[in-house]
């Protein structure tokens, strides 16, 4: 089959969605299928990575902040493209919001990954979303990551039944090989320390002040935060470099045996980290589906999340994690109660027979279920189905 994956940003961009479409596109070239992505420009970039073409656009923006770039270009390329599926990843950016007014005039089978609707509850968007019930009856199917979260219940609500649940995942040559290296000695974390951990870019909105506050307020000893996160523009990197060097140097921290570090690593020593850590801290503001839960799941890393996007359906799935204190506001935004959150790290961090039931059940539910391997194979049977392609 010749597939088109549509996706604001790709590698070597980092990012939930980045991540999902690469794994996917890679695994289906794997399979012997023709992948392209059109994604924006990013420079220096090959046109083609591990298999997969890359297709640039000079583009930013989204329907309702507007356009800037080479929107007709892109227009131009989708209508003149003959790919036998078209899937469109994410909504509320240019790569989705284009082609939406166009789809009954685009080549092949026409695929929507919403990815959440985050901006569902946001005035500006109320004639977006207005809209939105019809274009999800013209494409031929909508893969929502979650059965019972925001996006999936606005499509039943609105009366859409071309629907199909296939979840994120974690892949398997990444968390069953031996990690690349010792995590504890490239960082200077002493052997005897407990590793709690955090995955998230400083966007401002994964949570990293509120982490930083439980794991401060927290009666641990012993122990070591690990917060691992690229910098974001205006988001929130030097303040948790900041509160790092602060907290650090509090005498009450030193004579407990608390650290806290805040990095930026490579895939392989992230890897490593969550092969090496005790238990994983997300208090998340906003979500869809969490891949870092997921990977949590494959390293066998119990996990203490706010309930954002479908981390409770994901707790249910696989018995690994527990949800924090979590007020959710009317826009779906979520905050964790710090003091109820540092509590329940306490018990948790120091119950180490429930640790290590957490960590089996996560582990045997992603073996069983949640592997980008299989998750690849959902997508191309679908694909399949819709083309009626056997190849």
């Amino acid at each position: 089959m010749r597939i088109l994956h549509t996706v604001a940003q790709y590698h070597p961009e980092t990012g939930g969605m980045q991540e999902v479409v690469q794994q996917l596109s890679e695994r289906l070239v794997r399979g012997g299928h023709e992948v392209t992505v059109a994604t924006a420009r990013v420079a220096g970039r090959s046109v083609s990575h591990n298999g997969v073409r890359i297709e640039e656009f000079d583009v930013r923006g989204n329907e309702v902040n507007g356009y800037r770039g080479e929107v007709q270009r892109y227009r131009d390329f989708l209508l003149g493209s003959r790919f036998d599926v078209v899937t469109s990843f994410a909504a509320q950016q240019w790569a989705t919001d284009l082609a939406l007014p166009m789809l009954d005039r685009i080549a092949g089978k026409k695929v929507f990954v919403p990815t959440g609707f985050s901006a569902l509850h946001d005035r500006r968007y109320a004639a977006y979303f207005a809209r939105m019930p019809g274009y999800l009856k013209r494409y031929d199917i909508n893969v929502f990551l979650s059965d019972d979260y925001r996006d999936i219940r606005f499509a039943r609500d609105n009366g859409v039944t071309n629907t199909v649940l296939i979840p994120n995942g974690a892949a398997e040559d990444e968390f069953l090989a031996p990690p690349a290296l010792d995590i504890r000695k490239a960082l200077g974390i002493p052997a005897g320390h407990r590793l709690i951990l955090s995955v998230g870019s400083h966007t401002g909105l994964k949570g990293h002040a509120e982490a930083i506050e439980i794991f401060n307020r927290a009666r641990l000893t012993d122990t070591t935060f690990l917060m691992i996160g690229n910098s974001y523009w205006n988001g929130c990197g030097k303040t948790c470099a900041l509160k790092s060097a602060l907290y650090n140097r509090r005498p009450a921290w030193k004579k407990s045996g608390k650290k806290l570090l805040v990095v930026s690593l490579d895939r392989e020593a992230t890897v490593a980290a969550y092969l090496a850590a005790d238990l994983f801290l997300f208090p998340s503001r906003v979500e869809c589906s969490p891949i870092v839960l997921y990977e949590c799941l494959a390293s066998r890393t119990p996990f203490l999340t706010s309930d954002a996007g479908n981390a409770a359906e994901i707790i249910r799935w696989s018995g690994a994690g527990v949800l924090l204190p979590t007020d959710v506001s009317p826009s779906g935004f979520s905050r964790t109660r710090v003091a109820a959150s540092a509590e329940l790290l306490e018990t948790t961090a120091n119950d180490h027979p429930r640790l290590e039931r957490m960590a089996a059940c996560g582990y045997s539910a992603w073996h069983e279920r949640f592997t980008w391997e299989k998750i690849a194979l959902q997508y191309e049977r679908l694909y399949r189905d819709l083309t009626g392609n056997p190849d």
